[in-house]
């Protein structure tokens, strides 16, 4: 099989809550620029592009978005590029959007929103996408304080049918337990990758023996976070088991992400084709156990030979 034919299919399936998505899927948050994402001097990304990258998601059988009302540049929504590319919706797509940042229409980052705001945030992404109901959303947490009002929040809102499904982001196992208490929760989204520090290694597991999915974000990335990897940062280890494979580093990165167990599901992001469909073949990559020991070492090391 040649990365054109592997499907996001290969990569295995995972239940947030009823919807059933493949462990392989798309981050939107690159698509509305070039370069940098939330950069205000970006310069905006093709859109005509944009849709083709998100169709062809579709064709390789990706049916698991991640998104957000503040993925946009100055010409280009990353909301209004899916509504524009794949509604009306299939009725396996699945979508999952984030609430709590906030930018302003110059794309200058502001407090996020109170709970009373959540509301806003929440209709807006509804608006956009062009649908009458959001199927995740994940409140996206800066600090350690309580989340509980905020989580109450959205937890009212999913009471009264505007939300399917509650997630979080960026949290810790404190903040889990809380939101928790108050309501359902079927993923978390951290940042996550090789070399990352071993409290969320313990977390990933937790999430998983919870039944909760683990959603890595910048797992190719990694320290290049919205710029993006950087070659630099693979060294002789990685290169080794990726040559082995006939892959690139980055596919590496996203299969030994996806061994981290059955639970973790990617979102990695991309506004180039070729890109996209070496993503989605990441999820037929099995490593072996010589090579998962060899990663793991890395890993310990934080993520350098």
């Amino acid at each position: 099989m040649t990365p054109e034919t592997i499907t996001a299919a290969t990569s295995g399936t995972w239940t947030l809550g009823d919807l059933v998505v493949n462990r392989i899927g798309f981050g939107t948050m690159r698509l509305p620029q070039q370069g940098e994402a939330f950069d205000v001097d970006a310069v905006p990304g093709d859109r005509d592009r944009a849709i083709r990258v998100l169709r062809r998601a579709r064709e390789l059988g990706v049916n698991h978005l991640d998104t957000a009302a503040f993925y946009f540049s100055r010409l280009r929504s990353a909301n209004e590029l899916i509504n524009s590319a794949l509604a009306p919706y299939p009725d396996d797509l699945v979508i999952t959007t984030k609430v709590g940042p906030c930018r302003d229409s110059s794309g200058e980052w502001q407090t996020h929103a109170t709970p009373g705001q959540l509301r806003g945030q929440v209709e807006e992404n509804i608006r956009q996408l062009g649908r009458d109901h959001l199927d995740v959303v994940n409140l996206r947490v800066v600090g350690t304080d309580s989340i509980a009002e905020r989580f109450g929040a959205l937890a009212e809102l999913r009471e009264s049918g505007l939300i399917r499904y509650l997630g979080l982001s960026n949290v810790g196992p404190a903040q889990l337990a809380e939101a928790r208490a108050i309501a359902p929760v079927v993923c978390v989204q951290n940042r996550y990758g090789l070399g990352s520090p071993p409290d969320q290694d313990a977390f990933l597991r937790a999430c998983g023996e919870q039944g909760i999915a683990f959603v890595p974000f910048y797992a190719i990335a990694g320290a290049g976070r919205e710029a993006g990897a950087s070659p630099d940062a693979d060294g002789d280890a990685l290169l080794t088991v990726a040559r082995a494979h006939g892959a690139s580093t980055a596919q590496i990165r996203l299969a030994w992400s996806l061994h981290r167990g059955p639970h973790v599901l990617a979102i990695p992001g991309t506004g180039n084709p070729d890109h996209l469909a070496a993503n989605v073949a990441a999820g037929a990559l099995r490593l072996s156990d010589d090579e998962l020991t060899v990663l793991e070492a890395l890993h310990r090391n934080g993520g350098t030979d």
